[in-house]
């Protein structure tokens, strides 16, 4: 497992810090003015391009033709607003809601989930995975996302940052280093 040591020197380091740093602030913002909370398409396509970046442009004719925005906005609000006294149910809800959009898998589920709850959730990417557990791995099932979360949550606690943060200083660090 990567060191805390090192992952301090990376907190703000990622070329895509300030940007997650606006985006966060964003959601946090509408957060407290779309009350129950929810995405719309253009909330859906800002966390689709931070999260795929050079992939963005590869499925957006088919999530064109089938992403509604009423979808999104019903989804959304259903996956954000839904909470259960058993956190980890609670994610798993979370999870499979945001699945049902086309084309979401449980690596831009957790962006979506980073992105509205950095204080809660982490990314989940073959990045932070391979500094975590020194595997290579390029897809994620529900249960490796919550195995992934909780070494997350481990460091957040022992560097008294969010979830967020460390995955993003972890990618950082796994980008720099590759």
């Amino acid at each position: 497992m990567i060191d805390v040591n090192i992952l301090k020197l990376y907190r703000e380091k990622a070329d895509i810090y300030e940007e997650t740093e606006k985006l966060k602030d964003y959601f946090n913002k509408i957060k407290k003015t779309r009350i129950p909370f929810f995405l719309d398409l253009e909330d859906f396509e800002k966390i689709l391009k931070w999260k795929l970046t050079g992939q963005y442009f590869r499925q957006k004719k088919i999530r064109d033709e089938k992403i509604k925005e009423e979808h999104i906005k019903k989804i959304t609000s259903l996956a954000l607003n839904i909470s259960h006294e058993d956190k980890d149910y609670e994610l798993e809800l979370r999870i499979n809601i945001l699945r049902i959009i086309s084309g979401v898998g449980i690596g831009v589920a957790s962006a979506i989930l980073a992105l509205c709850f950095p204080e809660k959730y982490a990314v989940i990417d073959y990045r932070g995975w391979r500094q975590i557990f020194s595997e290579e791995k390029r897809s994620f099932s529900l249960n490796e996302y919550k195995k992934y979360l909780r070494e997350i949550k481990k460091l957040a606690d022992e560097l008294e940052w969010s979830p967020q943060e460390v995955d993003l200083a972890i990618w950082a660090y796994d980008k720099e280093s590759s």
